[in-house]
């Protein structure tokens, strides 16, 4: 994007978010004597105005989160934050700045002491755009609740109360495995250090065009992730004792009949990341994963 071409900033928080009004309403405050107009979603907006007591100096307006459009999103807590805006605003192209009010932190990898500097880099144009792949689900019945989009992974698991499945697993239309484990994940690049990376699943770069295929406690000793070209469709049948499985989306779980098959691909639009100059995944990487901090 051009020099000083954000004028319109949409902000996005937790659904615990009122804890930190004190860091929303400054961010607010600041983009408004930028001349920037400030937007956010009516079901987080409402709670921030009563617990920020936002005055007559400060402007937000509240839309319906489909109505919001903005040259920016500003992402305000942790990764489970900035997996919410990217299912909200992903589709429509809007880029995405993570600010991190929570704990680890990949996706949102601006700490809140350098709001103010991420902010006046993003305003004089010193950013870059990053793409990022989305995994598409769709399912044999068409009755997948909420977005079918998954910025980090989609994941097919036991019940709680059951034994472990069965998932025979096609890749390009060619049986992979019967994985007999508790469960299954294919992650994005991105989702590679999420629940993918919990299980033994590799670390991706981001711009890499694959996704990585990772069991969950798997029954064989010899089974192993495996990364794939990410152009390629994925389809999972499960056998359940219990004739049903959980399929999460970004960790949006739905409850589904052993009968229903899933398939994933790659979705058409990407999530534009915004990343500030001079900063790299591999330095955020050795930093969150503190590789060289142990001094023994």
């Amino acid at each position: 994007m051009p020099q000083n071409s954000v004028t319109r900033i949409a902000i996005f928080g937790g659904i615990k978010q009122h804890v930190n009004g004190s860091s929303i309403c400054p961010l607010i405050q600041m983009l408004n004597g930028m001349g920037i107009d400030v937007v956010a979603p009516s079901n987080m907006a409402d709670s921030w105005i009563e617990t920020c007591r936002l005055g007559d100096d400060c402007h937000l307006e509240v839309l319906p989160v489909e109505e919001i459009v903005a040259d920016l999103a500003i992402s305000m807590g942790g990764d489970g934050t900035f997996l919410h805006t990217a299912a909200c605003v992903g589709e429509r192209g809007i880029p995405i700045l993570g600010i991190n009010a929570g704990r680890l932190g990949f996706l949102a990898d601006i700490p809140l002491s350098q709001v103010v500097p991420a902010i006046e880099a993003i305003v004089n144009g010193e950013y870059e755009i990053e793409h990022r792949s989305v995994i598409q689900a769709s399912v044999s019945n068409n009755e997948l609740n909420g977005a079918p989009y998954a910025l980090n992974e989609v994941a097919v698991l036991k019940h709680d109360n059951s034994s472990m499945i069965e998932i025979e697993t096609y890749v390009g239309g060619c049986l992979l495995n019967n994985y007999q484990a508790d469960g299954l994940i294919v992650a994005t690049p991105t989702g590679s250090t999420g629940y993918s990376l919990s299980v033994g699943g590799p670390i991706i770069e981001p711009k890499s065009n694959t996704f990585v295929i990772s069991p969950v406690a798997s029954h064989s000793l010899t089974t192993r992730p495996v990364i794939i070209c990410d152009d390629t469709e994925i389809e999972m049948k499960v056998i359940s004792r219990s004739h049903n499985y959980l399929i999460s989306i970004d960790g949006r779980s739905q409850s589904m009949s052993d009968e229903v098959t899933i398939n994933l691909r790659r979705a058409e639009h990407s999530i534009k990341v915004v990343k500030l100059l001079n900063t790299h995944f591999y330095d955020t990487l050795r930093n969150k994963m503190m590789w060289g901090a142990d001094k023994r």
